[in-house]
């Protein structure tokens, strides 16, 4: 956004001396507090952007019509001059160094020293008193050494003959105050003596102010003013002089209006026209907090700001309003003001005061003894000054007052156009006759038949009174003949009115017309009934409540309403220009008890206040029509718990300090940050606490927001896209600022992205497909399943065919398998039967052989033997053993054939052996069966392993079993 250049509208270079006398400037105070800076302000300035930049003990301040903020400078040196250079950089000039700040840095970064680039001969300097700049170079002037920068360098070191007391730059021109030397001037990279510069000479100089023809204005110290014409030197004011003299002058500047204002160490702030005539005197407790001013500065509005020795001061000079308060003298609220033969009397809530209209101080306001208490109202009727009180009537005479009547609380008076002699005075119950006589009035009587409060009175030309009240209606009230007594007519909501409340009458022009709380009325005469007033209820909203209207003597009309303070300006033609815009600066101000304003004299008006009265003077300037910008400030990204400042207002470009949001700038943010504060303000300071915003979030919110005084607005999970924040302002004026915008984008999450959209395209294909292929592939599951059930019904069929055939093959196979079983047994029965039978025959044989080795009869021994050879013979016998294979071969297989077929080799004892160990009977079992010993067993065991050729490693018994 491009920022706008302030137009500075100058203030009328006509003194305002008929108007400030009579009161002071509105002024606002800034306390360490506010600002949370050091005591002292050395210096003042203003940026193209219409912040204020402040020089100060702690560091360098900025303040933006909302807040203060405060850059500090390294190791916390004073500051002590600020300078808005080229290209928007902030050189300031600081204890023991020089160099430039730049706002948009991060803390602790925000400040480059240029004075750490000099040479060593040069760095070792104490104070860096100013900083100038000539648009192109730039003058840092220290009280040893003047160097001159340009172009990011150093050109030129000035050494003056003498320490410099001060320095001042006027006409493109430094000048130097040398005090053993006098007033000198740079020229070609030497300074020389001015013309008649000894003239100064141990005078210090504070300031010098350029004029006509290359003219003058010096100021010194304690020494007063002089002028220069270029010939000679002479004192600029004997009258001021010593007052100067004695105040010590700090410093000085013209103001746009053509005044001066002087600030002072001891004496507080002097403003005079250009020849040095006091307009304003303002000291502490008389429009300034402190005394002490040590820099002053008037801003593109006109504003006077005054650093003190403790505090910032800013002086509302160019408005058409001064305040007339308890500093001059005038303590109270404000009810009722007269101007009558160049004495302004002003009734407040504490009684009334008076002083010369012309007497130029503001304060020398004095009180008029007997009116301590309330003040109604100041009325001049016929040459007779009267005045409305809580006690009663009185008469002002030679500013003295006298008791009329007693009776309490006294509104107002009317004069009685069918009586010249006669005064009608409204009280708290009724009404009041009064008499003239001579420079007096005397107490009549009190008017029968009306006990009504009124404070609101009017006479029409007929003579009659109209009183209106505030909750009640309008009466009409008609003296009868002997002026003892009234007829009263009511008007309320039956005779045209839109309600009884909040009706006040008024004489504009010659003739009545009432306000309402809706709109204005005029009373028809031939219908007895009221109705819009067709000239002037145009210029009132209907829901505007008129609560005061007065005519000028140019037949200007100033109104106040519950919402608009204003006036109604005259034409040429006869016609009204409605004009409220610099009257909003009174909103807030004025007394909200029983409101007031008080005509003084063509433009000239005054206000009851809270405070006191403000005066209004249309010669006094007016601001309503100055440009001004709206200023986003800080943005924070809020989605941490800790917020980050993203952006503080300003862009740092290759060496350039700018508001402006460069293309290539543009902020992204991931879709994580999308939660953002915005802080804006508007660097107007009238009314600064009455200035309202207005924002829209492009691509969010679909219209621009209410106006509202606040000055932030927060935004909470933003979806992804560009967005542009904007914000303009609106001061107390209605007056609409330039727009300030900040353009940011926020990325698509991971999921949004084109990528995952055509990722999810994808996908979506790739499920439609699934999809497809699934409902084919249960079409195609369900055809199968047809199938496989057509196919289970047939092979159901099978199997129950199969089944049949199978238990028919179960039961034959039963029988075989029985026929094994009993083979089987048979075979171990048989094996069992030898076993038995060659243990039992073994047995005998052994009891024989026993026998015959104890027998000693030979023929016993010899008989014995044959027994033996018979029982060898039945062991030897093979046909137990032909019996056994033929079992044995039924159950195994013919295994003995086929081994035998295998082995041919193998004898019968081999082959019984390998039978028996095919039946895995024990060595010993084995030992009976072969009518051999154990020994002899595993011998055949042996042998008949080589017979088969098996290895070491190959288990006999196994290779048996599984053959």
């Amino acid at each position: 956004m491009g920022r706008l250049l302030f137009l500075f509208l100058f203030i009328s270079t006509q003194t305002i001396s008929g108007q400030n006398s009579k009161g002071l400037p509105f002024t606002k105070y800034f306390s360490t507090q506010d600002y949370e800076g050091g005591i002292q302000n050395w210096t003042i300035t203003q940026n193209n952007d219409g912040l204020i930049y402040v020089a100060n003990n702690f560091g360098l301040l900025e303040y933006d019509a909302n807040s203060w903020d405060r850059y500090m400078i390294p190791n916390g040196t004073k500051m002590r001059d600020v300078m808005i250079g080229p290209k928007g950089k902030i050189y300031v000039a600081v204890q023991g160094d020089f160099g430039y700040v730049i706002p948009s840095m991060p803390e602790g970064e925000n400040y480059v020293s240029l004075a750490d680039s000099l040479p060593d001969q040069y760095r070792n300097f104490d104070e860096t008193w100013k900083v100038f700049n000539d648009g192109q170079k730039i003058y840092f002037c220290t009280f040893r050494q003047i160097f001159i920068y340009e172009n990011d360098q150093f050109i030129d070191v000035i050494e003056p003959q003498f320490p410099p007391e001060n320095f001042h730059f006027v006409n493109n021109r430094l000048f130097v105050n040398e005090l053993e030397y006098g007033l000198t001037y740079l020229d070609n990279g030497e300074l020389k003596l001015f013309d008649q510069g000894d003239f100064f000479k141990g005078i210090p100089i504070t300031s010098i102010i350029p004029l006509a023809n290359n003219h003058l204005l010096i100021f010194t110290d304690s020494h007063g003013a002089y002028t220069w014409n270029g010939v000679k030197f002479d004192v600029w004011n004997n009258e001021i002089k010593e007052a100067l003299s004695k105040a010590v002058v700090n410093t000085a500047i013209r103001l746009s209006s053509g005044n001066m204002a002087i600030g002072t160490q001891n004496q507080g702030l002097y403003i005079t026209d250009s020849n040095g005539e006091v307009q304003y005197y303002l000291n502490k407790g008389n429009g300034l907090n402190n005394r002490t001013v040590l820099s002053l500065f008037e801003d593109i509005y006109g504003n006077l700001w005054v650093g003190h020795n403790n505090g910032i001061s800013v002086i509302e000079m160019n408005i058409p309003f001064t305040i007339i308060s308890e500093q001059s003298n005038l303590p109270g609220t404000g009810y009722d003001g007269l101007l009558v033969d160049d004495i302004l009397y002003l009734g407040t809530n504490n009684g009334l005061y008076f002083k010369p209209f012309t007497d130029k101080s503001a304060q020398n306001f004095s009180f008029i003894p007997n009116t301590t208490g309330q003040v109604y109202s100041i009325k001049e009727i016929d040459n007779l000054l009267l005045l409305g009180h809580h006690l009663g009537a009185f008469q002002i005479k030679d500013q003295q007052v006298n008791e009329l009547s007693d009776i309490l609380g006294t509104w107002t008076y009317v004069e009685l156009p069918n009586h010249p002699d006669m005064v009608v005075c409204g009280t708290y119950k009724g009404l009041l006759l009064f008499r003239r006589d001579g420079e007096t009035l005397k107490f009549v009587r009190k008017l029968k038949g009306f006990d009504e409060s009124s404070r609101v009175m009017e006479v029409d030309s007929n003579g009659d009174i109209w009183m209106t009240h505030g909750y009640k209606g309008v009466y009409r009230i008609k003296l009868n003949d002997a002026l003892d007594s009234v007829t009263v007519d009511f008007y309320g909501q039956k005779n045209g009115l839109p309600s009884n409340n909040l009706i006040n009458v008024w004489k504009i022009n010659g003739r009545l017309i009432f306000s309402t709380e809706t709109t204005v009325f005029s009373f028809n005469e031939q219908t007895d009934r009221f109705e819009p007033d067709k000239y002037f209820s145009e210029f009132f909203d209907n829901n505007a409540s008129l609560s005061f209207m007065e005519q000028d003597p140019m037949g200007n009309i100033y109104f106040l309403s519950t919402d608009e303070i204003g006036v109604l300006i005259k034409q040429s033609n006869g016609t009204y220009e409605k004009n409220t815009k610099v009257f909003n600066r009174l909103k807030g101000l004025l007394n909200d008890d029983l409101q007031n304003l008080s005509v003084l004299s063509s433009n000239q008006v005054v206000y009851g206040a809270k405070e006191g009265f403000i005066l209004y003077s249309k010669s006094g300037g007016d601001p309503s029509n100055l440009s001004f910008n709206a200023m986003i400030r800080r943005i924070y990204n809020t989605t941490n718990p800790t917020d980050s400042l993203v952006f503080s207002g300003y862009y740092y470009d290759d060496g350039e300090l700018t508001s402006d949001l460069p293309a290539e700038r543009v902020s992204e943010y991931d879709y994580s940050q999308n939660s953002f504060r915005f802080e804006y303000s508007a660097p107007f300071y009238q009314g600064a606490n009455s200035t309202q915003y207005q924002y829209i979030l492009e691509n969010h919110d679909d219209e621009w927001s209410a106006w509202s005084e606040s000055t932030i607005k927060e935004y909470t999970n933003l979806k992804e896209g560009t967005y542009t924040f904007k914000v303009r302002a609106k001061n107390i004026y209605d007056q609409i600022s330039e727009e300030d915008t900040y353009t940011f984008v926020i990325i698509s999450p991971w999921y949004r992205t084109p990528l995952a959209y055509i990722s999810g395209a994808g996908f979506l294909m790739f499920l439609v497909i699934g999809v497809f292929y699934f409902i084919d592939k249960k079409h195609k599951n369900e055809k199968r399943l047809m199938e496989l059930n057509q196919k289970k019904a047939i092979n159901q069929k099978e199997f129950q065919l199969r089944s049949s055939v199978e238990k028919i093959e179960q039961l034959e196979k039963e029988k075989l398998q029985s026929q094994v079983e009993s083979k089987n047994k048979e075979l171990a029965t048989s094996t069992m039967h030898l076993l038995n039978k060659n243990s039992f025959i073994n047995s005998i044989k052994h009891n024989i052989s026993s026998i015959i080795k104890r027998s000693n009869n030979q023929e016993v021994k010899k008989e014995l033997n044959k027994i033996m050879v018979n029982i060898d013979k039945n062991i030897a016998s093979d046909e137990d053993w032909d019996h056994f294979a033929i079992h044995f071969d039924q159950v195994h297989g013919d295994f003995t054939k086929r081994l035998k077929d295998s082995f041919p080799k193998l004898t019968p004892q081999e082959m019984k052996l390998s039978a028996y160990l095919r039946m895995n009977l024990s060595t010993k079992e084995i030992a009976h069966l072969l009518n051999i010993s154990v020994r002899g067993v595993e011998i055949a065991r042996y042998r008949l392993r080589k017979k088969l050729d098996l290895d070491r490693s190959d288990n006999l018994q196994e290779f048996i079993l599984k053959y």
